[in-house]
């Protein structure tokens, strides 16, 4: 069984700001993701041959009936201004993010998430 502990940092992006209402407009998480798409892991389909979706990086998931976005550590490596631009995107609309590690076994499915909701994070 792996390690939680190795496995990467993960920030949650919120649909709440620090006040606790709603971000709008309803399908934020799904349009910054779309546009963070573009950034896979070497060995992943991309251009023409690439199927649609999300980048295994930065993906939409419902925790606890809010729309969140996870953003996975990697990308820093792959794309430092990628990375850079998401946590700019929730600091500037000021959304909630906590730090977590999602357990592997159930990452797909955006499940399982260890980390406790913090307004700051580190970089």
């Amino acid at each position: 069984m792996n390690d939680p502990a190795s496995a990467p940092r993960e920030f949650i992006l919120h649909g709440v700001d620090s006040k606790g209402r709603t971000f709008r407009p309803s399908d934020w998480a799904e349009r910054l993701c779309g546009v963070m798409a573009r950034y896979r892991p070497d060995g992943m389909a991309s251009g023409r041959d690439a199927h649609i979706g999300y980048s295994p990086y930065v993906r939409p998931v419902t925790l606890a009936g809010v729309k969140c976005v996870v953003l996975d550590e990697r990308l820093r490596d792959l794309e430092r201004m990628a990375f850079d631009f998401v946590l700019n995107f929730a600091r500037d609309n000021d959304l909630v993010i906590s730090e977590a590690r999602l357990l592997p076994e159930r990452r797909s499915d955006g499940q399982g998430v260890e980390g406790t909701p913090q307004t700051q994070s580190a970089t």
